[in-house]
């Protein structure tokens, strides 16, 4: 926020500061806004007195009676030394987890299942103790609030209530049975297990179509009598999955890394767009649209511009993407050091599987920073990385060595073993590279063609994310995603095997394997930690377990000094009414039957609403320590530079004076230079011809 106040295109800003930005606008849309009205932001990072150590958690606020809830411990330091801490996990006053560890990193996370076997309020306390110095202890102390539920009610439709799916569902839900769709009024979701079309009526569709629009969730899992098997193809059922019934192609299993070269010579020689304008062209390719693509800048430093890897299947991400490119400016500071995006690329790609790309893009001058980029290639070509190098024409220097071979040209061959990878374009071509013959999955010899290997194809979606699956199935039905779907769990050979997407207000999963019964397709799927995945898509297409009865209060925690919103959703004709220590609270009206209403509290610690628990932790400003590790790389891929205080003291105000020269284009009207001419014209030809008229005149005399 502060950079957006007080930048504009006559100033300069500089930023003292750890780079932790934990309210109001982000850090990057700030430096975004001063770049483009074209005022530079200049960062002088503070020195690190002593170390400290902050603990947070993080996980649902609402918890299923007697079903495991998993929360997320996460110990940061400012520095990135060995320290030794201990913590202690307690659920309502009750030890859970406790021990001692040793740290090096600057974050480390610990996931913790638990299991709340009574309804309504808990507390979660999180202890941390050192014996480090330290500069504050007021965040090692952290709270969490759970509120627990009653088993959601789910409405299961089989004509197999003895399957391994079967056991899922009845251990964690309030499940009932039937053979057909009846009433669902009270269902969080609807499980359809290997059911043919012709057993699905229109009205039974048509049900189910209004009870998704509305908010409630579907999952129909597959088998020998559904989807090509039963009839499913341009069904009314159809029309509600993220599926259909005929075989899929292999559209995926890959990542793709862009590495976009913005030094000043890609501005200086005029490549910038057509650098730019290849990587948004392979953003757009329709063949990618199954992979994983994200995009690092280099000039001085490599600089992280997607965030990570995004999927293409999405159309805001393709979009997000693109805008981002579009936004890449060089720095007047910049140098061309390839290996430094080279660097980021190779922390993202070190833990994938699967078709690995990395595509650089870039005017060739890469001299200087040849050997060292040479030895980054090979070593990420030692784990599986195809290396692509799209070189632009231009005038650059450095694109050459003393006996006229091109480092880019050398680069891939001595990397690749061939020059077949090696592109070299003119202004306006485009790189045809990454064919569609390499998208398809490498064979596995010692893989049994009647047993497939399930993969994670979308690692960071609700379902997969805590769902570590290892299992094959023998098994599976070929359906093909709809467009917009998200494809979260393959088979090896690339057959979609967990499917979902959005429909109306509601969520559907389309699990195509089947229920396990007898050893069918998929046993291993629904047995020990793979079961995850099952509950985790029922899960997720209930969405809130919340029973939507009576009076529904949500609400956040929240951090000293910040108010907390509370939501109160009525679903009978009582007054709605909240109470905070004894008072009536405020509600206003914000939408169909539901309320909302602020509390400020003034302590840390346990807060209640009307029974409901809101937990009040440390400032917030409390919670992210030491330096943020992303501040050098967005300060210097927007323009500016960062220094420590002895640079700053050295060099910041003579950087400042030399950035503060800036050319302007201003419109320059020459209107009134021709208007006084034709009137010169206008008074010399006036003068001129009485000057003639008197010497006439004279003459007839």
């Amino acid at each position: 926020d502060a950079i957006v106040q007080y930048a504009s295109s006559d100033n300069q800003v500089v930023l003292v500061t750890d780079g932790n930005n934990n309210y109001g606008k982000d850090l990057e849309e700030g430096l975004d806004f001063a770049q483009n009205i074209g005022s530079t932001v200049y960062a002088v990072t503070p020195e690190i007195e002593s170390n400290d150590l902050s603990i947070q958690v993080k996980g649902d606020k609402t918890a299923v009676k007697g079903n495991e809830y998993r929360f997320e411990i996460i110990v940061s330091q400012a520095k990135e030394v060995p320290v030794e801490y201990t913590f202690n996990a307690y659920a309502d006053d009750e030890l859970i987890r406790s021990g001692t560890f040793t740290q090096s990193s600057r974050q480390r996370s610990y996931q913790i299942p638990y299991r709340f076997n009574e309804l309504g309020a808990h507390e979660i306390k999180i202890e941390l103790s050192t014996q480090a110095d330290e500069a504050d202890n007021i965040n090692n102390n952290f709270l969490k609030s759970v509120y627990v539920v009653p088993k959601p009610k789910i409405q299961y439709i089989t004509d197999e209530p003895d399957s391994p799916l079967s056991n899922i569902l009845y251990n964690l839900y309030d499940t009932s049975t039937n053979s057909n769709i009846s009433n669902l009024d009270s269902q969080k979701a609807v499980v359809i297990d290997n059911i043919p079309a012709n057993r699905i009526s229109e009205s039974d569709v048509s049900i189910l179509k209004q009870y998704v629009s509305n908010g409630g969730g579907v999952v129909v899992t597959g088998g020998e009598r559904s989807y090509e098997y039963g009839d499913y193809l341009n069904s009314s059922i159809e029309d509600i999955l993220p599926v259909t019934s005929t075989p899929t192609q292999w559209r995926g299993g890959r990542d793709i890394v862009l590495v976009l070269d913005i030094s000043p010579s890609t501005e200086k020689h005029g490549t910038l767009p057509e650098i730019l304008g290849n990587a948004i062209y392979l953003v757009q390719k329709e063949e990618l649209r199954g992979a994983y693509m994200g995009v690092i800048a280099f000039g001085k430093e490599g600089h992280d511009v997607s965030g990570g890897l995004k999927y293409l299947g999405t159309a805001g991400n393709r979009e997000f993407l693109e805008e981002e490119i579009r936004q890449l400016r060089p720095s007047t500071t910049s140098e061309t050091s390839l290996h430094q995006g080279l660097e980021v690329a190779q922390e993202w790609l070190n833990t994938e599987t699967g078709t690995l790309d990395l595509v650089v893009i870039s005017d060739g001058g890469i001299k200087d920073s040849y050997e060292e980029s040479l030895n980054m290639a090979k070593d990420l070509k030692e784990d599986n990385v195809n290396f692509y190098f799209v070189h632009i024409r231009s005038s650059a220097p450095s694109q050459q060595d003393e006996s006229g071979n091109v480092y880019a040209e050398k680069l891939v061959e001595n990397v690749e073993g061939t020059t077949n990878n090696y592109f070299k374009l003119d202004a306006g071509q485009r790189a045809n590279i990454i064919s569609d013959e390499s998208i398809e999955p490498p064979l596995d010899e010692n893989e049994s063609t009647s047993s497939y290997q399930l993969f994670e194809f979308n690692p960071s979606h609700f379902i997969t994310r805590n769902s570590n699956v290892k299992a094959n199935i023998t098994g599976y039905n070929d359906v093909t995603p709809k467009p917009g779907a998200n494809r979260l769990v393959v088979a090896s050979n690339g057959k979609p095997v967990v499917t979902t997407w959005r429909y109306g207000l509601g969520r559907v999963a389309s699990i195509t394997t089947d229920n396990g019964k007898d050893g069918g397709w998929s046993s291993q799927m629904y047995s020990g930690n793979n079961s995850q995945l099952i509950s985790a898509t029922v899960n997720w297409a209930i969405a809130n377990p919340q029973p939507e009865e009576g009076a529904v209060v949500e609400a956040p925690d929240t951090w000293f000094g910040l108010p907390a919103t509370i939501t109160l959703t009525m679903y009978d004709e009582k007054v709605p009414e909240l109470t905070y220590r004894g008072d009536e609270l405020e509600l206003a009206f914000v939408g169909k039957n539901t309320y909302e209403a602020q509390i400020f509290p003034k302590t840390i610690g346990m807060h209640y609403v009307s029974g409901y628990p809101i937990a009040v932790n440390y400032a917030i400003e409390y919670r992210d320590v030491g330096l943020n590790e992303d501040l050098p790389s967005l300060i210097i891929g927007n323009g500016g530079k960062v220094y420590s205080q002895k640079e700053a003291r050295a060099n910041l105000l003579t950087d400042a004076r030399q950035n503060s020269l800036q050319s302007r284009m201003e419109p320059v009207s020459w209107k009134m230079y021709f208007i006084l001419a034709a009137l010169l014209l206008f008074l010399g030809e006036v003068m001129l011809r009485r000057s003639l008229e008197i010497i006439e005149s004279r003459k007839q005399e």
